[in-house]
């Protein structure tokens, strides 16, 4: 079977990501996988929910083993007709992480096709956006969410171009399809910043239309791209719908509180914190690390040689032992955020293409990526450029959803080496002149080398070199001088690195015009130094090491003494972990039902719980959590197991109902009521037919026959009415309360627990999880995959019958 010569290029593009990917992440092919800090923390967040599943044949929807409970929409959840998924699985089939890097460079291929590039130039592109230092540091952090969103932004962009380059049918159906898998990603930033990057776009091209006069066609197109996004939308309506209904009760939402845990008065805010927005802000020098690898040293810790200022004291100070060891984490690295992996590094060789793509591309595409490239940088500077950041944060829609605005620089990630690859088109067309491409060449070695060189000056004319944790370093006569020498050295080598990369790719390009090179030996010399500039410094921070056996991954905890002791309690109840942070700690879910967890979205109301009482050792709060084990360090390291012996239980009646009337108070009531006798709710909540006025019945019982994730069951029996405290977390847009199969209203109390009233008698009381978003949902997603095969189908034959 003979194979066309049109279709050998993407075979052999295919080939080559494969091979590029498996290379990389050669460990995979033993069958190991990745150690990545957040996915261990992951994994003990969904280990009740993976027991769940694998038992029932079903999705909870719901875990109770992370933060006394929370929807488990945004920590592991899978949709019923989920197509979308089946599409993305079938793309991603390399092992992980490899998969992500592969649909890196498959995604940025397509986007070259798009644009019209050659095929070398576009596989060259490829791997230059897929090893973007940035874009495989992420993988270590276990930030797998954020590069499988990243890895399908050129892919959207494909879609929407070819809409734009007037290939209607094509464009409507890949904007479709990449942007449906865009969201399936559930990554809500990347794809927030995806959509800014489009905006710009359609700015341009707006801008555009108006001055040729030609914007109904504009119109035109801009209603196949919303109809396209649209329908990808839809496609993803039971996760999106799920999501919109749990980020108004995470910390993304707004909180109700007006008064601060110390007691100040609180910002109002629809969203989070200015300074938990702006944690991660990059520093104004620290934007020369995007083409200088270790223009701030690094990443927070760096291994640093013999050779070294910071190596050679210690050894003659405390001796070569203790020299080897600290120089393995040395503190390189001198800005001003509190941890960073590593620098964000784009590339020497494709930054001085991006400045040659500046020079010789001409037109809206080159006006959109610079417009692009320069506002993601200046939006990533966060709190060291307020007056921007704070008009988004304020005015813009969504944007105070996000935190971390440095990593808005994707949309740089993405824009950069799309104008380098551009500018090498052309550079290697016959449409431009020798002389046009000489000067050009010229231009951008300057422009680029004073930009290496300014980057140099400025960081020694304005900086100290002094790091955020130097401090650590004091105890050791001369040890911060010399750390500050190595960050200094650091600098100069790598601004002479990218300087010599910047002359040996402009080296390549000046023995093309002169006719000494072929343009195909000229594409691969780029290939393998733009690879060897990348790689170099990505192997710093993700390689072979990084790798474990798969059961090690897999199963990351082992359970320790404490843990053993208690799992031989068979009852239902929670555990406080006290040796590390419980609000950052997915260990302890992984065999316990934890007052903690590791996730960015919490129940804002817990959150604040945390804040106001928790963090505050308020054991009525404690006891009303059912925490019935603490887990706490002793001085010798170890885990030790405390009974707490008050803790309420699972259910119980209390005597009396404290009404309150507004969150703030609610939240005050708890710094002193006895929670097992008395509970507090906001009258808010309240229906006006509730009776709150009722007899303690000191020979009533009640209490949990069974605990199921999605269905916990109770017996209850009293001689009169009474009021029940159930130690589970309110969430009324899923749990529904039966009594004797009877539905029943329940409500918020002590302002996050469920009450009810429980009538006289036995009765068995039942609460189901059973939210309705996720059938809603589901018929919409049904709904819009038809559209989006009728409209392309029909739009089809009626392409063909024009023809005809």
């Amino acid at each position: 079977m003979k194979i066309s010569n049109k279709v050998i290029p993407y075979i052999a593009a295919i080939v080559i990501f494969t091979l590029a990917s498996i290379l990389y992440f050669h460990p995979v092919l033993k069958g190991q996988k990745l150690n990545q800090s957040d996915i261990t923390q992951f994994r003990g967040m969904v280990k009740e929910i993976n027991d769940f599943r694998l038992d029932k044949d079903t999705e909870p929807y719901w875990t109770g083993a992370s933060f006394c409970g929370m929807p488990a929409y945004q920590v592991s959840a899978y949709y019923p007709n989920d197509f979308v998924r089946v599409l993305d699985r079938t793309l991603r089939f390399l092992p992980r992480p490899a998969d992500y890097t592969f649909l890196y460079f498959l995604s940025f291929f397509v986007l070259m096709m798009a644009l019209k590039v050659n095929w070398r130039l576009a596989i060259l592109g490829s791997l230059a956006f897929g090893f973007s230092t940035y874009l495989i540091i992420i993988f270590g952090a276990g930030h797998n969410a954020k590069a499988h969103a990243i890895a399908y932004m050129p892919l959207v962009l494909a879609g929407v171009l070819w809409v734009f380059q007037k290939r209607y049918l094509l464009g409507f159906l890949v904007t479709g399809v990449a942007m449906a898998l865009e969201i399936y990603t559930n990554h809500p930033q990347m794809t927030y910043y995806l959509g800014l990057c489009l905006l710009i776009l359609g700015i341009v091209e707006f801008i555009h239309a108006i001055k040729e006069k030609i914007l109904p066609i504009f119109i035109k197109q801009s209603s196949v791209i919303i109809a396209a996004v649209l329908l990808g939308i839809g496609a993803n309506s039971s996760r999106l719908m799920a999501m919109k209904e749990y980020a108004d009760y995470s910390t993304r939402g707004r909180s109700e509180l007006t008064i601060n845990y110390d007691g100040s008065e609180k910002e109002a805010s629809k969203g989070l914190d200015k300074a938990y927005i702006t944690e991660y802000s990059y520093a104004k020098l620290e934007t020369f690390n995007l083409f200088i690898p270790r223009f701030m040293g690094g990443g927070t810790v760096e291994e640093l040689s013999e050779d070294s200022n910071f190596y050679q004291i210690l050894e003659a100070k405390v001796g070569k032992k203790v020299a080897v060891e600290y120089s393995k984490q040395a503190l390189t690295y001198w800005g001003d955020q509190n941890i960073v992996e590593a620098p964000a590094y784009i590339g020497a060789i494709i930054f001085f293409l991006f400045f040659l793509g500046i020079i010789l591309v001409k037109g809206r595409l080159k006006q959109w990526l610079v417009a692009a490239t320069v506002f993601s940088i200046l939006m990533s500077w966060g709190r060291n450029f307020d007056i921007l950041t704070n008009l988004f944060i304020d005015y813009i829609p969504l944007y105070n959803k996000f935190r971390a605005v440095s990593s808005i620089q994707v949309i740089a990630e993405l824009c950069v080496p799309i104008l380098a690859i551009l500018g090498l088109k052309e550079f290697f067309s016959s449409r431009v002149s020798s002389d046009e491409k000489q000067d050009a060449l010229k231009k951008a070695l300057s422009i680029f080398g004073g930009f290496i060189v300014a980057g140099f000056l400025l960081a020694h004319a304005f900086s100290t070199f002094e790091g955020l944790r130097d401090s650590q370093y004091s105890q050791l006569p001369g040890l911060i001088d010399a750390i500050i020498a190595d960050r200094k050295s650091i600098l100069l080598m790598d601004s002479l690195r990218s300087l010599f990369l910047m002359f040996v790719s402009g080296g390549i390009l000046w023995l093309l015009l002169k006719d000494k090179l072929k343009q195909s030996v000229a594409i691969g010399m780029l290939t393998f130094f733009v690879l060897f500039d990348l790689i170099s410094v990505d192997k710093k921070y993700v390689d072979q090491d990084d790798f474990k056996i798969a059961r090690k991954i897999e199963k990351p905890f082992t359970a320790s003494v404490a843990d053993k002791i208690i799992l031989q309690d068979k009852a239902h109840f929670r555990v406080a972990n006290f040796t590390l942070n419980p609000m950052n700690d997915g260990s302890t879910s992984y065999f316990h039902q934890s007052i903690g967890g590791y996730h960015a979205a919490k129940l804002r109301r817990y959150q604040e719980l945390f804040e106001y009482q928790i963090a505050k050792n308020n054991m009525q709060v404690l006891n009303m959590l059912n925490t019935k084990y603490f887990i706490a360090g002793t001085d010798s390291g170890e885990k030790e197991v405390q009974l707490n012996p008050d803790a309420n239980g699972n259910v119980w009646f209390v005597e009396k109902v404290k009404v309150v009337h507004s969150a703030d108070e609610e939240m005050q009531a708890l710094d002193s009521i006895q929670t097992k006798i008395e509970v507090v709710i906001d009258k808010r909540n309240l229906k006006e037919n509730i009776n709150l006025n009722f007899q303690k019945d000191s020979t009533s019982t009640i209490k949990l026959l069974n605990y199921d994730v999605t269905t916990l069951t109770y017996q209850s029996n009293t001689l009169i009415e009474q009021f029940a405290v159930f130690s589970e977390i309110y969430y009324k847009d899923g749990w529904n309360a039966y009594i004797d199969g009877e539905l029943t209203p329940h409500f918020r109390v002590n302002y996050l627990l469920r009450g009810m009233l429980i009538p006289a008698g036995k009765h068995t009381i039942k609460f189901k999880f059973e939210p309705k978003v996720i059938q809603q949902g589901t018929l919409i997603s049904l709904f819009s995959y038809l559209i989006l095969i009728f409209v392309f189908v029909g739009w089809f034959f009626y392409d063909q019958k024009k023809k005809r």
